[in-house]
């Protein structure tokens, strides 16, 4: 425990200079996407793997794209922080650059990802060779953290796509106890937490977002048959944006990037790597 504070209070000395990540990976809205590099191989370190998916027309936002929310200041920010509070090496360009990645549930490079992360799954639509695809990336080991969306309708439309990929009947989808390895791997976190986007806890204050059912923030999960967590899903809260805008405001920071964001997502990363 005092080991865990220990680095928890090492992560809130960054407040004194908090462009020493952000700064350095900024990436302009608006600035063309450009695709990261794809001449790495994982090998022994971790590479924060985001995936690529297609929406359904009908979706929350009637259009593709959403799975770029927060990128790259997120990705990179976060790995920064993992390699700085844990012994997980991350995967680095021979200048020293951090390595992320990018892939879409077909493409061969699939498999070299022990981890994907994505959000905003509100219009994700999977097609049946996509589902197979993502059934047998878990089955075999992989892991996948799902992100930032909010509220009913969104849950729903989550619950059918995965449940493509993952029949309810044989993989339900369950709520994580607080007791589970993912709350106290590294740090021990006491609660679900509900981390804002920004931009709407500036202009509010508030913490959930104004739809039907946003209130609460839930962390379930779906384990394989022989108990390994295989899914992380965080519906309610938003801890990619704790991650991407860690910079921008110091109160923001303190309260939900270092006590929560970072916290709660190094956990899911160990335990996805070590299990």
């Amino acid at each position: 425990m005092v080991i865990r504070s220990l680095i928890l209070s090492l992560l809130f000395l960054a407040i004194l200079m908090p462009e020493t990540v952000h700064s350095q990976y900024r990436w302009r809205r608006g600035r063309e996407f450009i695709e990261p590099e794809r001449d790495i191989f994982p090998g022994n370190g971790f590479t924060f793997c985001r995936l690529r998916y297609n929406s359904n027309p009908g979706g929350w936002r009637g259009r593709g794209g959403s799975w770029l929310t927060d990128y790259p200041d997120s990705d990179l920010n976060f790995s920064q922080r993992l390699s700085e509070l844990t012994t997980i090496q991350v995967n680095r360009s021979a200048g020293g650059a951090i390595q992320h990645a990018i892939v879409g549930l077909m493409e061969a490079d699939l498999f070299n990802y022990p981890f994907l992360y994505t959000l905003e799954v509100e219009g994700l639509y999977f097609s049946e060779a996509e589902s197979k695809r993502l059934r047998s990336y878990l089955l075999r080991g992989g892991f996948l953290m799902v992100d930032d969306f909010w509220g009913s309708n969104a849950w729903a439309n989550f619950e059918y796509e995965i449940g493509k990929a993952l029949p309810p009947e044989d993989y339900p989808i369950v709520d994580i106890p607080l007791d589970h390895e993912i709350f106290h791997i590294v740090f021990q976190v006491n609660e679900v937490p509900q981390i804002p986007g920004i931009d709407w806890w500036y202009r509010t204050g508030m913490t959930a977002e104004p739809r039907e059912g946003s209130q609460e923030p839930h962390c379930r999960g779906i384990f394989d048959k022989k108990g390994r967590l295989m899914v992380v899903i965080l519906h309610n809260t938003d801890l990619g944006d704790g991650w991407e805008e860690e910079a921008r405001n110091p109160i923001y920071f303190r309260e939900f990037s270092a006590r929560k964001a970072y916290p709660l997502g190094i956990n899911i990363v160990v335990y996805a790597m070590t299990h």
